[in-house]
């Protein structure tokens, strides 16, 4: 980022920017904890990653239906104030789907949780280990 650039941006097409690769990130990061989670084949991680992808599916979902309310919306005359709005809607949005899961999970983590497990043969742990949160209990 030290060679990049901006002095011939806009603070708006700086925001945009920013508000992209924030998305970009978070995809990443679900998609790298799933792939951590297969390669390590540890429950709990994998059970993490598939949390974490239910969330950014929820989140994912959210944006989408507030597409199609936005549509319906005037055309605002004051765009500086907008893009903080946005930013701040999409980061409320994704605490709200991460607790969302954590609290009422719609089952499909716990879905894709076992999907995983048995597609990558990640054997449950020994009966001595299991604790009574297990991933499986959670739901």
């Amino acid at each position: 980022m030290a060679g990049l650039e901006i002095s011939g941006i806009n603070a708006s097409a700086l925001t945009e920017y920013a508000m992209q690769e924030s998305k970009n990130a978070s995809a990443e990061l679900v998609k790298n904890k799933a792939q951590n989670a297969a390669v390590h084949s540890d429950k709990d991680e994998l059970w993490e990653a598939c949390k974490s992808f239910e969330a950014y599916f929820l989140e994912q979902m959210f944006k989408e239906m507030q597409k199609s309310v936005d549509a319906w919306k005037p055309e605002a005359s004051d765009n500086s104030t907008s893009t903080l709005v946005d930013y701040f809607k999409g980061e409320t949005l994704q605490d709200l789907c991460a607790s969302s899961v954590e609290t009422q999970s719609n089952g499909f983590a716990q879905m894709l949780y076992e999907n995983m497990k048995r597609t990558y043969n990640i054997p449950d742990a020994p009966a001595s280990e299991e604790t009574s949160s297990s991933p499986a209990k959670e739901i």
